[in-house]
C-alpha cells in the first residue's frame, strides 16, 4: 500500500493555508513550533486556531511578524544603501540560516530546494542573477516559516507520494513592492509552467510561495482522486468568497499502487509501475486510428502505439497498445471502447526501469528550442530537441527541421 497526500487546490495555495491544512490533517502543532524554533529566528510569533469559512470548520495559521520587523518591511523598499539585514535576505543568507540550524538533514534539503525554486523563478522575472534575489518581496521570515513549516509537516506525516488537483490561481491585480501585478504574480506564473491551472477565483488565489511547495513535492496533478480516503484537512485562507471558499482541502489516503523503489537512484535510474492496455482489431477504418491515438494521449496515456498482427484465418490486423498509470485506467478505456470497434481490451501491470529526464531550454538564431536530456548514474548520456518547438520554427523561419536541430545541436553544445 502507498501513503498519498492530495492537495485539493480549488481555492489555490499559500504558504499558510498549507501550514493551516497541515495541522489540520493530523501535524502536531506544538511539534511543529518548536521544530522551527530550531531555525534562531525570532522575530515572529505563530498564531493557530480553530476557524471556518464558508460553513467549512479548518485550522487558520497566521505568521505575526514582530514590530521591528514590520518597520524592516517598510524600509525594504526605499532605503536601499542602508545597513540592515535587508542586504543578506537572499539565498546564500537562507541557505546559511537552515544548515546551521539542529533541523534534520531532509527538512533542511527540502527546504533549501523549495526556496531555490522561488529564487529562480524571481530571478528569471527581475532578470537578476539567483544570488542578488531578495526574498523581502514575499517577506523573508513569512516565507522561511512558511517553506520550513512545509519541510517539517511533509517529514512528520511520512507520505509515499503527493498528488494534486489543477491549481486554482486566480485573477486581476496584486500590490507589492513592484508596484501592480498581474495575478498569477510572473513569479508564480513562472513556478507553475507545467503544470495544469485554472482561474474563476477574483483574487490572487496561489502566491509564489504555495506554487513552491507544491510544485515540488507533488509527482502527478490531476482531478481524478483514486485513494481511499483516511483523513481530511482543512487549511483556512484569508479571502472571503461567496462562490468559492478560500480553503485548501488535503487528503490523506491509501492506494494500491506501490511506492517508487527508493533503492533504484542509487542504480543511476528510476523504477516505476505502469499498466498496458491493449486489443486486436481487424474491421476498423485505418484513417480513425490516428484520431484515437490523440484522444488516448489526451486521456492521460503515456505512449499509444499499433502493431500490425495476423489473426485467426490469416486475416491482418491492427493490436492498439496503450501505457499509462493506474489513475487513467478509466479514461483510456472509455476511449478505446468509445472511439475503436474491439468488444474487449485485455490489461497487465508492468515494472519498468527508466532514465532521469529533464528538460532544457536552448537559445537559436531562430528562437528558442526545448531539449530532453538524459541522465545514467548522474552523467549525461543523451539529448534530443524537442520536435514541436523544432516544426513552429521551421515554419517561422521557412527552413527544414534538420536545419532547426542542427543549430539546436551546436548552440547547445557552445
Amino acid at each position: 500500500m502507498m501513503k498519498i497526500l492530495y492537495y485539493d487546490c480549488f481555492s489555490g495555495i499559500s504558504g499558510d493555508m498549507n501550514l493551516g491544512a497541515m495541522i489540520d490533517i493530523g501535524v502536531d502543532k506544538d511539534y511543529l513550533i518548536s521544530e522551527l524554533a530550531k531555525l534562531n529566528v525570532n522575530e515572529y510569533s505563530i498564531n493557530v486556531k480553530k476557524d471556518t469559512k464558508n460553513g467549512i470548520s479548518g485550522t487558520n495559521v497566521e505568521v505575526i511578524l514582530s514590530e521591528e520587523t514590520h518597520h524592516d518591511h517598510h524600509d525594504h523598499h526605499h532605503d536601499h544603501h542602508g545597513a540592515d539585514h535587508h542586504h543578506h535576505r537572499n539565498l546564500p543568507y537562507i541557505e546559511k540560516i537552515i544548515n546551521s540550524s539542529e533541523l534534520n538533514s531532509k527538512v533542511k534539503k527540502i527546504s533549501i530546494e523549495i526556496f531555490k525554486k522561488v529564487a529562480q523563478a524571481e530571478a528569471k522575472v527581475h532578470n537578476k542573477p539567483i544570488e542578488e534575489v531578495h526574498f523581502h518581496e514575499v517577506g523573508a521570515v513569512d516565507s522561511i516559516v512558511d517553506i520550513v513549516g512545509a519541510a517539517i509537516c511533509f517529514d512528520y506525516l511520512n507520505i509515499d507520494k503527493v498528488i494534486a488537483s489543477k491549481v486554482e490561481v486566480g485573477r486581476g491585480f496584486v500590490k507589492c513592492a513592484h508596484g501592480t501585478l498581474p495575478v498569477p504574480a510572473p513569479a508564480t506564473s513562472e513556478i507553475l509552467e507545467n503544470i495544469p491551472i485554472t482561474s474563476k477565483v477574483p483574487f490572487e488565489a496561489t502566491t509564489p510561495t504555495g506554487a513552491a511547495i507544491l510544485s515540488y513535492f507533488s509527482s502527478d496533478f490531476t482531478d481524478l482522486k483514486n485513494f481511499k480516503i483516511e483523513r481530511t484537512g482543512y487549511g483556512i485562507g484569508k479571502k472571503d468568497n461567496e462562490d468559492i471558499p478560500n480553503v485548501l482541502r488535503v487528503f490523506i489516503g491509501e492506494s494500491n499502487e506501490s511506492a517508487i523503489s527508493s533503492e533504484s537512484s542509487h542504480r543511476g535510474y528510476m523504477k516505476d509501475e505502469i499498466r498496458l492496455m491493449e486489443c486486436n482489431i481487424d474491421d476498423m477504418n485505418p484513417e480513425n486510428y490516428d484520431y484515437v491515438m490523440d484522444k488516448l494521449m489526451k486521456a492521460g496515456a503515456e505512449d499509444v502505439y499499433l502493431t500490425p498482427i495476423i489473426m485467426k484465418k490469416g486475416r491482418p490486423a491492427v493490436k492498439l497498445s496503450v501505457l499509462y498509470k493506474k489513475q487513467y485506467e478509466d479514461l483510456i478505456r472509455n476511449n478505446i471502447f468509445l472511439n475503436t470497434t474491439t468488444l474487449g481490451v485485455r490489461k497487465i501491470d508492468l515494472d519498468r526501469d527508466i532514465l532521469e529526464r529533464k528538460i532544457e531550454k536552448v537559445n537559436t538564431k531562430f528562437g528558442e528550442v526545448s531539449i530532453k536530456v538524459s541522465y545514467y548514474e548522474d552523467r549525461k548520456i543523451n539529448f534530443k530537441p524537442e520536435y514541436e518547438d523544432c516544426k513552429k520554427l521551421a515554419i517561422k523561419n521557412n527552413v527544414s527541421i534538420d536545419e532547426i536541430k542542427r543549430e539546436v545541436i551546436k548552440s547547445y553544445k557552445e
